[in-house]
């Protein structure tokens, strides 16, 4: 039985959680002062509550739903972090150019998506396994039609050109796409409030990400 299900949490409840990227920093000062850091996880964990996103009764039932299909942290599923969707800055359409995910060798079909965060000091380089529909993909800074030149699984994030258009040594593969996160809920109960007559509210809805 799969242990991931491709389903969507609420998304009006999703955005108005709270959190972020978590890092695992290991830091040892030494005798003279200075410090030595190593991370002990090559890549960030995100992590959310997702309480604050209840509003209503409808949410709070939705939420429940969700909980018990899920089994509590049995089952991962799908979530739309709200600030960190789409492969553009906040603000800008996505096109096919944002993002570079691999240049070819003049064999090479499969790409996978990735997300580049930085450029200058240490540009870290995000996997990105659960994309929306919608993929965009450049070869040489020329767009591809989707469903002709390429496909994309949607539930690894994979993209394969199609025979006859494979890139030559050197050139650049782009693409440009909304994205969700694999996660799961990061507890198996489920406090709620009902102190109110017309209005509940569940105080903490831990979500964390996982990898599929």
């Amino acid at each position: 039985m799969p242990t991931f299900h491709e389903v969507l949490f609420p998304i009006d409840v999703a955005l108005g959680a709270a959190g972020g990227p978590e890092r695992v920093t290991e830091i040892v000062t030494t005798a003279t002062g200075r410090e030595e850091r190593n991370t002990r996880r090559a890549d960030s964990r995100r992590r959310w509550d997702a309480g604050y996103g209840v509003k209503s009764l409808a949410a709070l039932h939705a939420v429940l739903a969700f909980f018990e299909e899920r089994r509590g942290r049995l089952y991962g599923f799908r979530w739309r972090d709200p600030l960190d969707a789409a492969s553009s800055p906040p603000g800008t359409p996505v096109t096919a150019f944002d993002q570079v995910i691999g240049s070819g060798d003049g064999a090479r079909l499969a790409f996978s998506l990735v997300k580049t965060y930085g450029a200058l000091h240490a540009p870290y380089v995000r996997a990105i396994t659960k994309p929306e529909t919608g993929v965009r993909v450049a070869v040489g800074g020329v767009e591809l039609v989707e469903g002709l030149h390429f496909s994309c699984d949607l539930s690894i994030g994979l993209v394969t050109l199609a025979p006859g258009h494979t890139p030559g040594p050197g050139v650049p593969v782009t693409a440009g796409f909304r994205f969700h996160v694999p996660v799961r809920f990061d507890t198996d109960y489920l406090e709620i409030n009902l102190s109110h007559f017309a209005a509940g509210d569940i105080p903490r809805i831990p979500i964390v990400e996982i990898t599929p």
